[in-house]
């Protein structure tokens, strides 16, 4: 008995129709992501160097926003239940060679179909238990919850409870007290100081008689009212 059309394959699809690529490469790409889960086929559809990796990586997004957008289905119990690439148009061409005659060339075209369906209820309940041991969360829920505001918890009160209270702060009598400052009694008291008796005296000071005598020719420059008396006796 033969199986199901491809046109008759339950789930939600998304075609590329005449795409510049033989249906042969676009295969290769398809034979990689068939059966596997929708993150896991992209993650294998990136670290795929082929451009028919690139283009299927495209119709497997579009197919996963029509599941989501028309059938309201949840991205993450999607899988690839089904893809497949046919051939489309041949456009020929045509190259010169030697003696006058000529070559076809064939440019081929592919159809690429990646249909998507939710998964069987057994292989949720295993995905469901792989990402409990091993993630509290997807990708997608904890996104979600960051994005919600935060909800006062008991450790966020109790912290609150736990600042410091005012009589911690330090008290006005731990500050200095008055007393402990340098009193006046202590400051240089003013009969420390120099006395005036101890300056140098006046009667210390150097007397007229002690200073040397004054010469003869002093005595004359100093009295010259004297000499002048002697010649006018003469």
């Amino acid at each position: 008995m033969p199986g199901l059309k491809t046109n008759e394959q339950p789930g939600t699809r998304a075609v590329l129709r005449h795409y510049r690529m033989s249906a042969t490469k676009a295969r290769q790409a398809l034979d990689l992501i068939r059966g596997q889960e929708v993150e896991r086929a992209a993650d294998i559809l990136r670290s795929t160097s082929r451009e028919a990796a690139e283009v299927v990586g495209k119709v497997l997004a579009s197919a996963v926003a029509n599941a989501r957008n028309n059938e309201g289905m949840d991205p993450d119990e999607l899988y690839v239940s089904a893809c497949f690439a046919d051939e489309g148009t041949t456009l020929k061409r045509w190259r010169p060679r030697a003696r006058g005659r000529a070559t076809r060339i064939r440019k081929r075209t592919c159809h690429v179909t990646v249909i998507v369906s939710r998964l069987p209820e057994d292989r949720l309940e295993r995905r469901r238990a792989r990402q409990a041991a091993s993630t509290p969360a997807s990708r997608s829920r904890r996104v979600a919850a960051s994005r919600r505001p935060a909800q006062p918890t008991e450790d966020t009160a109790a912290s609150a409870t736990d600042a410091v209270e005012p009589e911690d702060a330090v008290e006005p009598e731990d500050a200095v007290e008055p007393e402990d400052a340098v009193e006046p009694d202590e400051a240089v008291e003013p009969d420390e100081a120099v006395e005036p008796d101890e300056a140098v005296e006046p009667d210390e000071a150097v007397e007229p008689d002690e200073a040397g005598e004054p010469d003869g020719t002093g005595a004359e420059a100093a009295d010259p009212g004297a000499g002048t008396g002697e010649e006018e006796k003469g």
